[in-house]
């Protein structure tokens, strides 16, 4: 495939160029006019923007399906579905469940293998059950637990080594001996759902925490005698901080006040779909719990949030109205930082020469035109 006379967002800089890409990576940036208009592989951008694809590094579920549904195609539907919204990659995201519910998700996940044409499910974010009551939003009560670490390596064992993430209340890890052994074997650590004091998600760092989970939502907000989790997010540099920019799970004023705080280079949008993303608004289920959807928001029966119906593109469009961010911000976001993040920097999140060929083409509004997988066309918008 080429494509030629496309706006090129490099890691450094940006450039009018044409890409060239073999069995589905990028094998050479050219200036343009290098590319032979007799080739049928051609694919003109007019001038549009191809910015590196997107990175969802927590996810539910979309188009009908959930991560935890017993179902061994309902990883591989998402996927389908992602596309749609410039997701190229994504961790399918667990929740608190039963040991035996949260086990067959995991089984699923390691045997699935998602098509060219779709997003790349690249392992799994295990959100619970290691988690705080007080805390725990559309998380189920009664299936929380204590960090369990021989419960976890089994888990892992289970996916595959397909756990890449972990989303847990450092509290109810009082020496930090769980993080610690997480951490020795690459898996990121996640506050969230949590009570934790700035001085204990301090101590949490130090173990080994190094990211939060939606910021903001179900943890402790900031006060002027602890500035909690929210405040430790923007005072401890190593943290790599998810958000929802869907101005529901956190409002516009307080979504600028975090890219006026933190910048764009620990933060990484994420959705938090859950299963009725894609659809119309009506009752779904999460967890074993209703959810109502309308107007774009997703709330149990006692009006808790639970997850969204956020498509990517919505979220990096409303980072993108934010005064001050530019389309390099949302690249830095959406793609580098999961990337990094998830250790997979070295073959996406940028667009340079070796990396995989998961690329968007959009214009000025982030409108998106085409969304390339691997190389192939995954979806085309109006062009």
């Amino acid at each position: 495939m080429y494509i030629k006379d496309a706006r090129l967002y490099l890691p450094n800089e940006t450039l009018t160029g044409d890409l060239v890409i073999k069995d589905g990576k990028i094998t050479a940036i050219l200036t343009s006019g290098h590319i032979d208009d007799s080739d049928d592989a051609i694919i003109d951008a007019r001038g549009l923007s191809v910015i590196p694809g997107f990175i969802d590094s927590h996810i539910h579920g979309a188009n009908g399906y959930d991560a935890m549904d017993d179902d061994p195609k309902a990883i591989s539907e998402m996927a389908k579905h992602l596309v749609k919204e410039g997701t190229t990659s994504f961790l399918a995201t667990t929740m608190t469940e039963s040991v035996e519910a949260i086990e067959k998700a995991l089984i699923h996940a390691k045997n699935t293998d998602t098509a060219v044409q779709t997003a790349e499910l690249l392992g799994v974010h295990l959100e619970g059950p290691f988690v705080n009551v007080v805390k725990k939003g559309a998380q189920p009560e009664q299936h929380i637990i204590k960090p369990d670490l021989d419960l976890f390596k089994r888990w892992q064992t289970l996916s595959g080594n397909k756990i890449k993430t972990v989303t847990m209340a450092p509290e109810e890890d009082t020496d930090g001996a769980f993080v610690k052994a997480l951490r020795e074997t690459g898996v990121n650590v996640s506050m969230g759902h949590t009570d934790v004091s700035f001085e204990e998600a301090k101590q949490a760092t130090k173990y080994g925490v190094n990211q939060v989970t939606h910021l903001c939502n179900q943890m402790n907000g900031i006060h002027h005698r602890d500035v909690g989790l929210v405040g430790a997010s923007f005072l401890l540099p190593h943290l790599q901080l998810e958000l929802i920019s869907d101005g529901i799970h956190v409002s516009p004023e307080m979504l600028q006040l975090i890219y006026n705080n933190v910048g764009s280079d620990r933060l990484m949008l994420i959705t938090d779909a859950m299963r009725a993303k894609g659809m119309e608004d009506g009752t779904y289920t999460l967890g074993g719990q209703t959810v109502h959807v309308k107007n774009n928001k997703a709330t149990l029966d006692d009006g808790t949030l639970a997850g969204s119906v956020l498509p990517m593109i919505d979220a990096a469009k409303r980072m993108l109205d934010l005064d001050g961010t530019t389309l390099e911000d949302i690249i830095q976001m959406a793609s580098v930082n999961p990337a990094r993040q998830l250790g997979v920097f070295d073959r996406k999140g940028s667009i340079e020469v070796g990396k995989d060929a998961d690329l968007l083409i959009i214009d000025q509004d982030l409108h998106l035109h085409k969304t390339i997988t691997k190389g192939v066309v995954a979806y085309e918008g109006d062009f």
